[in-house]
């Protein structure tokens, strides 16, 4: 069994907040993959359900950003799992806008979501890192991951959304690669090299032209030929 937690805060307030986005993919994962209803368990919301071969419980939890260790931890000893039986999802600011990581264990880089879980079940877990960018000075950083994502985000918001919820299943199988090509596939397709006047011109064929044909008739034959 796996457990894969979205972090965020609870409350309507907090919903479309930057901090949030791990919230935003765990819901988008549980919407695309037909997990159970939403329950009130371990401090958290959680839902049940399966990706690949893997039965993955969906764990939100609801004792804000900088208590999130709490639930996690409650979950874990419940069903008797090892730290690397975790995945977080949560907001990154070193990452642009759009951009998508995985990464297994290592610090939690001042991200209070992260110190507590840090406390309570080890740093040897794995991560999603949803980058939502950096305001560019230390002081702005808390309004800003508890500001809303601006309009001008919910395309590159929805292809990273659609994204790690294709890829979930290869996820839960421990495919990290796979995962991430799932991503990519949502966030930047592969385009064709040619234009599209380029594509919609006809096809030549290629090699050299045929050689124009040479009249070597003598004057006698071609008058007599006109005469024919």
């Amino acid at each position: 069994m796996k457990l894969f937690v979205g972090l965020g805060n609870p409350g309507s307030k907090y919903a479309r907040n930057r901090h949030n986005i791990g919230f935003m993919a765990v819901d988008r994962i549980a919407e695309d993959h037909g997990f159970g209803p939403w329950k009130s368990k371990f401090q958290a919301e959680i839902a049940e359900g399966r990706l690949g071969n893997e039965k993955v419980l969906l764990i939100k939890p609801q004792t804000f950003m900088n208590r999130s260790g709490q639930s996690v931890g409650e979950a874990m000893r419940f069903y008797k799992l090892d730290s690397t039986d975790v995945t977080i999802f949560h907001d990154e600011l070193d990452l642009a806008p759009g951009k998508v990581r995985v990464k297994a264990g290592g610090g939690h880089a001042g991200h209070n979501g992260l110190r507590s879980i840090h406390e309570h079940i080890s740093p040897a877990y794995d991560r999603v890192r949803l980058g939502i960018g950096h305001p560019g000075r230390k002081e702005m950083v808390s309004p800003y991951v508890l500001g809303d994502f601006a309009k001008a985000d919910a395309d590159w918001l929805d292809d990273v959304l659609r994204g790690v919820s294709d890829g979930a299943g290869y996820l839960a199988d421990g495919d990290g690669g796979k995962f991430m090509n799932a991503v990519a596939l949502r966030t930047a397709p592969p385009r064709s090299s040619k234009s599209p006047a380029e594509a919609s011109k006809p096809a030549t064929k290629s090699g050299p032209e045929p050689a124009p044909e040479v009249d070597d008739r003598t004057a006698m034959q071609k008058l007599l030929d006109k005469f024919k």
